[in-house]
């Protein structure tokens, strides 16, 4: 969000801070579908069923010792524009963030087959990552690995920020973002680790075939698996 400069008056401050410690719970409604973000004001809020699906890059505090900055620039640009665009390929995605290198989105989830579509989703995630290491190597950069989590429960969805200077934006609440972030920050950690981390909650409303595609860490309690789309490995099998 860029800064727009205000000065800072602590009266109207105070009036902020009673405006939204007041607000009523009933101003929170329980809704089946993840609204738009206009419905949004800064004194309600939306409970919805979604999924989080969230995507980190390992080992980055060590790529500046690795590469000069345009190299690393050019890694950070390719890695986070083609997850964006997978995940804003997928109808059910209503939101995406970006925070350093981390790239996460919220799904629609109110059936089986949305949930479904975000772990197909994780496949071509993981594919992309392989494609793009393929071209990294042809140019002499070491392949770059990531842990993808994914999970699905009740968020409340607010909007954040400072009313009245359009600095605002969307905040997602609850055990399904934590969820899925844990579980991401565990995909490809340690020898025996795997890329995809899946939540239980994911994992019975899979497909058979996808859920046999994974399987259970007692240690981490989860799902786990390294998920692939078949036709985009197909291009990395020629090409790389």
């Amino acid at each position: 969000m860029k800064s727009k400069y205000i000065t800072y008056d602590f009266e109207k401050s105070r009036e902020r801070l009673d405006d939204i410690l007041n607000t009523s719970d009933t101003n929170f409604e329980e809704v089946n579908v993840i609204p738009s973000r206009d419905k949004l004001t800064f004194t309600n809020g939306f409970y919805v069923n979604c999924t989080a699906l969230f995507v980190d890059l390992r080992g980055s505090s060590k790529l500046p010792t690795k590469y000069r900055r345009p190299t690393l620039a050019r890694i950070y640009r390719s890695y986070i524009s083609e997850l964006v665009a997978i995940m804003n390929g997928n109808s059910d995605c209503k939101e995406i963030s970006i925070v350093g290198d981390c790239v996460w989105g919220i799904f629609d989830s109110q059936y089986k087959s949305q949930i479904q579509g975000v772990f197909s989703t994780s496949a071509e995630i993981s594919s992309l990552i392989n494609t793009l290491n393929c071209k990294l190597k042809k140019k002499g950069i070491d392949p770059i690995t990531v842990g993808i989590g994914i999970d699905y429960g009740r968020a409340l969805m607010i909007k954040a920020g400072y009313s009245g200077s359009t600095i605002n934006e969307v905040v997602w609440m609850g055990e399904v973002v934590n969820g899925a972030s844990k579980l991401c920050s565990l995909g490809n950690k340690g020898f025996f680790s795997y890329e995809t981390m899946v939540s239980n909650s994911v994992y019975i409303n899979l497909t058979e075939h996808q859920q046999g595609l994974v399987h259970w860490n007692q240690t981490n309690e989860c799902y786990q698996g390294n998920i692939i789309n078949k036709p985009m490995e197909k291009w990395i099998e020629k090409n790389c």
